[in-house]
Parts: C-alpha cells; structure tokens; sequence
C-alpha cells in the first residue's frame, strides 16, 4: 500500500498499528517512484506533499512536490531489507549506530494527521526547542508541535527529528494551548545528517544479505 499524500485518504485504523517507520534516502526527485515501486513489492508506504509554485515562461502553475525532499517513509516489514534497499532510486535506509532508526510514532502520527485535516503544509526550518503547544480543537486537534509567531500570523512546526526535518501550517492562535514548561516530546534518536550515499548503501546492502 502507498500513501503519496494529497492523493490518498488516511485509514485511522493503521495508525494503531504496531509496526514502526523508517525512512529510506533517495536520489533526487525519485521519491514518488520509489514509494510506488515499494507499493508494488507489498509495503506501506509514505511521501507527504505540499504545492509549490514554480515560474514558466508563459504561466505559474502549482505542482505537488515532496515536503521532505530526497526521503521516503516505509512502515516494519525490515525482514524484508534486501528487497527494499535494491529497489532503484534508493541510496540507504536512515540508521543509527548501525541500526535502522524507528521514527517516533507521534511525529509521524501530527505529520500524517495534519495532511488528512486537508491544512497546508509547507517547508519550515528545522526547530528543535520553542514553545510547546497542543492543538485543543478543530481539524488539528491532538497534535503536538511547536508555535513560531511571525507579524499577525501564528504557525505550527512539525519536525522529524532525526532527520533533522520541519513543515509548518498555519492556525489561529486561539486553537492551541501551551504544554508544560517542562514538556519534552518522546526522545528521538539523536539528530541525523544525510546518509553518505555510497559508503552507507554497500554497508546496508552488505548487512542485508547477512
């Protein structure tokens, strides 16, 4: 199954399921086929996008391009790793410490959430430390993430940490309501570059066929 966002609907019930995420590095504009050929070979998968609008000559038109660029989310099935990582377009499967790296479920639940609500989500500096909030109500309502005001316009951050990743969407400030000082989100594993391509595909290869 492959979710490529704006196109699919959710079902809640997968939410719930026990199987983690993870995220595979790709080659550049090759994150739509990958999650369609890994659709094919039997997974879940998963590439949010936002609209961009992009100058021609004669017209701006808005095309649907990914929110994370260069990466695409696949839920368990790691048995399987062989098959997923000599999928064509992939360069790695995000790890660390030699293992491939689970991605928080409630950062890819406010991710996931916010895309079914039908907001717009867009690109956003990474944040990592800001004020808490918790969205009490509306189409939001349950996520987590961080609010950044900028003039007369409040903006809620959403972050995979570990791939050192943000969007944002825009509310209305009255939606929310300040977590404690002291909140923390669930720890993800420590903030990650981008893989090296080469050197971190032949050791995921070799590992695999271990």
């Amino acid at each position: 199954m492959t979710e490529i966002a704006n196109y699919d609907r959710l079902d809640a019930d997968r939410l719930d399921a026990p199987r983690s995420w993870y995220a595979l590095y790709t080659k550049h504009q090759h994150e739509k086929v990958v999650a369609r050929n890994l659709a094919c070979k039997g997974f879940e998968t998963f590439v949010p996008l936002y609209e961009s609008a992009r100058n021609w000559k004669d017209r701006v038109q808005l095309v649907e391009v990914p929110l994370f660029s260069c990466y695409v989310f696949f839920k368990g099935d790691l048995e399987r790793r062989l098959d997923i990582i000599t999928t064509p377009g992939i360069y790695s499967l995000v790890s660390y410490a030699g293992e491939p790296a689970a991605i928080p479920a409630a950062e890819m639940e406010g991710i996931r959430h916010a895309i079914q609500s039908g907001a717009r989500l867009e690109p956003h500096p990474f944040l990592k430390c800001g004020d808490w909030v918790r969205v009490k109500c509306g189409p939001l309502a349950g996520i987590k993430g961080i609010l950044v005001r900028k003039k007369n316009v409040c903006r809620l951050v959403l972050s995979v940490e570990m791939l050192g990743k943000s969007a944002a969407v825009e509310i209305d400030g009255f939606l929310v309501e300040r977590l404690a000082e002291n909140y923390q989100p669930l720890a993800s594993v420590a903030s990650m570059r981008r893989p090296d391509s080469s050197r971190v595909t032949n050791l995921d290869r070799h590992n695999a066929i271990i």
